[in-house]
């Protein structure tokens, strides 16, 4: 864990490329009170320890560098970011085509074992299964996934009353029309995905909008890429407004989540590129959160329920991706959520 002028000394080397003793000193000085000499040098000595940060030169010549280049693990801390007003925030205000160059190593050897590990798990408790028994887990993932993902969006519905909604057809009091249809397109989406998951073992352009078509079907949301602008809440990132570009960016993810071998990294892709993108006038995160799961269960991994997802880190993490385009956070958030997963279901 890193201490609050340790992660401002990681954020400033990582946007600066590198700096002097004296410039991180100067920067430190005008973000905190009555700091000494001694103790931010302690924090650059610790970030040097941890393997964060590594020095370059000699003599007057040493320089600092943040050790991780590759710009979507840049490390943010979420609580110091977010204390800075949506106005005051320095970002990447519009849509940036440079991340589908950037380097997708996402994740460290460490966290691709813990990955294949807790995979390796389900594959065995699913395989003790027997055809009933995995049907009816399916049928909780389903329910559980279209709770949460609807929750997600501002669905006020309760996981139980969605369970009657989704096994019985009968909708709660108290609750909108609208609210019933949202659930109950995830569980048709989540059906599609099931009964054709080989098919998503290549992605297609095709199958994205076929998704988003069972999410938004009878709400009132237009069934095609989005030729206007849309705003999101809580940022001043813009999105693309051209339908034209909006169809090549399509195309580009649907080609970088192909590319990639390892199925984490093909769901990562998809709930971030998607949303990022905001291909569609509403639905977006939606769609990436079943594209996803889609990817896993085409290549047999676990499918997430997002039933333990934090809902407030889960929009800091994606609005991080949005203004800074580091998935960090969001990896993180991922990885415990697979775990969940693993662990809650299919045994």
């Amino acid at each position: 864990m890193l201490t609050q002028r340790q992660n401002a000394i990681l954020e400033y080397l990582q946007k600066t490329k590198k700096a002097q003793q004296s410039a991180i000193l100067t920067f430190i000085a005008t973000r905190f009170d009555k700091v000494s000499k001694p103790t931010i040098l302690r924090d650059i000595e610790a970030l040097l320890s941890s393997g964060l940060v590594e020095k370059s030169g000699k003599g007057r010549g040493v320089v600092y560098l943040s050790k991780n280049k590759n710009p979507f693990l840049f490390h943010f801390d979420a609580d110091s970011y977010f204390k800075t007003p949506q106005d005051q925030r320095e970002i990447k205000k519009q849509f940036n085509w440079e991340v589908f160059d950037y380097p997708k190593d996402f994740f460290t050897a460490s966290e691709f074992k813990r990955l294949e590990t807790a995979n390796n798990e389900y594959q065995k408790k699913r395989a003790k299964m027997n055809v009933a028994s995995l049907r009816k887990e399916f049928e909780r993932l389903t329910i559980e996934l279209s709770w949460k993902s609807s929750h997600l969006e501002g669905n006020t519905y309760s996981l139980l009353e969605t369970e009657t909604l989704i096994k019985e057809s009968r909708e709660a009091e108290g609750h909108t029309k609208e609210e019933a249809v949202m659930i109950l397109n995830h569980k048709h989406a989540l059906d599609y995905i099931l009964k054709s998951s080989e098919q998503f073992k290549i992605l297609k352009g095709t199958q994205v909008r076929a998704v988003h078509s069972l999410l938004i079907k009878d709400l009132g949301i237009p069934d095609d890429f989005r030729s206007i602008l849309v705003r999101i809440t809580g940022t001043n990132y813009q999105p693309l407004d051209n339908r034209f570009q909006i169809e090549d960016a399509v195309k580009k993810i649907v080609e970088i989540i192909n590319k990639e071998k390892n199925p984490a990294v093909k769901a990562l892709l998809a709930v971030s590129f998607i949303s990022y993108t905001q291909p569609f006038v509403d639905g977006n995160k939606r769609t990436s959160r079943l594209i996803a799961n889609a990817m896993l269960l085409a290549n047999d991994w676990c499918p997430m329920s997002l039933r333990s997802m934090d809902e407030t880190a889960y929009k800091k993490a994606m609005l991080l991706f949005y203004e800074q385009n580091s998935l960090d956070y969001l990896k993180q958030l991922f990885i415990e959520q697979f775990e969940f997963a693993v662990e809650n279901y299919f045994g």
